[in-house]
C-alpha cells in the first residue's frame, strides 16, 4: 500500500529549503548593502543638490530624489547600516537576558520562578512603542538608546520560552544522568538545558526581529531615532509623507526596504522554525 505522506513530507522539506535559501539571500544582500555601501552606492546620500529635488525614479536616480535633491537609491543603501546594527545590538541584549532569566526560572522554581515570571508579566504587559518613545526622550536618540529601548520589552517572549521548555527539560531523564554524575548549579543549567533551549530561541529571535525593524523605523519617523542628515528609513518615510500624493517614491523607496527586511527575517524564522521542529519530520 502506497504511503501517501512521503510526497507530503517532500513537500514541506522543499519548502523549508526555500524559505531558508530566499531568506539567507536577502540577508546577505542587505550584509553586502551595508559593508560596501560606499562603493555601491552612485552618488553620497547627504549631497544635496536642489536643482535636482524631488525628480522622479530615471536612469541617473534609480529612485528619484527626495526634497534635497538626494539620491534615494544612495540612501537606502546606507540606510541599512543603522538598521542591521540596530538589529544586531537588540539581539544581544534580549536573547541573552531572556533566555538567563527563563532557565533560572523553570530550574529553581519556588520564590525565585515566582519573582522572575511576574517581574516579566510587568515588562509584558507595557506597551513596547510607548515606552521605547519614553525612554529615548529621557536618554536622547541614538541608535543605542534606541536599542536599550526596543530591547526593554522584547526579552520577555524568550524568558517565557524558556522556562517552559526547562519546566519540560527538569524531570527529563537526560538531567537525571547528568545529576548522577555530580552535575548541578549553573554548570547543569548552562551546560546543559541552555543548549537545549537555544534553537527555540534562535527561531523566536529570527521571527520578532520583522516587528522590531517596524518598531525602529517608527521611531525614526516619529524623529526618535537616528537623527538626520544620516539615512534611516523611519525618517525617510517621515519625509516622503509630506509628499506622498505627488511624489510618492519618496516614501515608497524606504518602504520598500523595510518590507524587504521585514520579510527577511519572516522568511528565515519560519525556515529555521520548519527545519528545528522535530514533528514537521514525522
Amino acid at each position: 500500500m502506497t504511503d501517501t505522506s512521503l510526497p507530503l513530507r517532500a513537500v514541506r522539506r522543499d519548502k523549508r529549503r526555500w524559505l531558508l535559501i530566499i531568506g539567507y539571500s536577502l540577508l546577505g544582500l542587505l550584509i553586502a548593502m551595508a559593508l560596501f555601501a560606499p562603493w555601491v552606492s552612485p552618488y553620497d546620500p547627504n549631497a544635496q543638490v536642489m536643482a535636482d529635488r524631488l525628480l522622479p525614479p530615471d536612469s541617473h536616480h534609480w529612485f528619484g530624489t527626495d526634497g534635497f535633491g538626494r539620491d534615494l537609491l544612495s540612501r537606502v543603501i546606507y540606510g541599512t547600516r543603522p538598521t542591521l546594527l540596530l538589529v544586531v545590538f537588540i539581539l544581544l541584549l534580549t536573547v541573552p537576558v531572556g533566555v538567563t532569566v527563563g532557565i533560572a526560572a523553570g530550574y529553581l522554581g519556588g520564590w525565585v520562578e515566582r519573582i522572575l515570571m511576574r517581574i516579566t508579566d510587568i515588562f509584558l504587559a507595557l506597551p513596547s512603542l510607548v515606552i521605547a518613545l519614553a525612554m529615548v526622550a529621557v536618554l536622547g536618540p541614538s541608535i543605542l538608546n534606541g536599542a536599550l529601548a526596543l530591547a526593554l520589552t522584547s526579552w520577555p517572549p524568550f524568558a517565557r520560552q524558556a522556562r517552559a521548555e526547562t519546566q519540560q527539560l527538569r524531570r527529563s531523564d537526560y538531567l537525571a544522568a547528568a545529576k548522577m554524575q555530580g552535575i548541578q548549579g549553573l554548570p547543569l543549567m548552562f551546560g546543559h538545558l541552555l543548549p537545549l533551549c537555544l534553537p527555540s530561541a534562535v527561531v523566536r529571535a529570527a521571527l520578532s526581529l520583522g516587528g522590531i525593524i517596524l518598531s525602529a523605523a517608527g521611531l525614526g519617523f516619529l524623529g526618535m531615532g537616528v537623527q538626520p542628515p544620516t539615512a534611516e528609513w523611519g525618517s525617510m518615510v517621515a519625509e516622503g509623507g509630506k509628499v506622498i500624493f505627488d511624489q510618492w517614491w519618496v516614501a515608497a523607496a524606504p518602504g520598500g526596504a523595510i518590507l524587504l527586511a521585514s520579510l527577511t527575517f519572516n522568511f528565515i524564522g519560519d525556515g529555521l522554525r520548519d527545519r528545528l521542529d522535530s514533528r514537521n519530520d514525522s
